[in-house]
């Protein structure tokens, strides 16, 4: 496989029975993200607000956070310090996703304890990459190393 044909790479990687809470207030970023990442073979759960996720977390146990920086009650920095704040949760991937895109948004979502920043709109290859990075997928076994 060629490794310099990185979108390639990530198009092909198996994302099946990966778990993924979307949290965003918008059912518009909802509803991408589950068509986006269920093509892929994801379990897509989404919640509106970061109370509602928090829940939804504890029952769900993903393996990848998306959280929108903007939204009513909990906003997204808040959400992902709760996150990241407890011992059980605190190694999820959190990826904050936001239409802010200032260094200052950005240092705030790091603040917060998320592992990226993606602004809006996304594509899907920067879901996938960021899942690509920032989750510890189970290699195939064609191609688990021999040993």
């Amino acid at each position: 496989m060629n490794t310099s044909d990185s979108q390639t790479n990530v198009s092909e990687l198996d994302l099946t029975g990966l778990k993924v809470v979307v949290v965003d207030d918008s059912k518009t970023i909802q509803r991408t993200a589950e068509v986006l990442l269920g093509e892929q073979g994801c379990w897509v759960v989404t919640a509106s607000d970061g109370f509602e996720s928090l829940a939804k977390i504890a029952s769900f146990k993903p393996d990848v956070i998306f959280v929108d920086v903007m939204m009513p009650r909990l906003d997204g920095y808040q959400t992902c310090a709760l996150i990241k704040a407890n011992r059980q949760y605190r190694d999820i991937p959190v990826i904050m996703l936001s239409s802010k895109d200032s260094i200052f948004d950005m240092a705030r979502g790091r603040l917060a304890g998320s592992d990226k920043y993606l602004t809006k709109p996304f594509t899907k290859q920067d879901l996938l990459s960021a899942i690509k990075t920032h989750v510890k997928l189970e290699a195939t076994p064609a191609t688990q190393p021999e040993g």
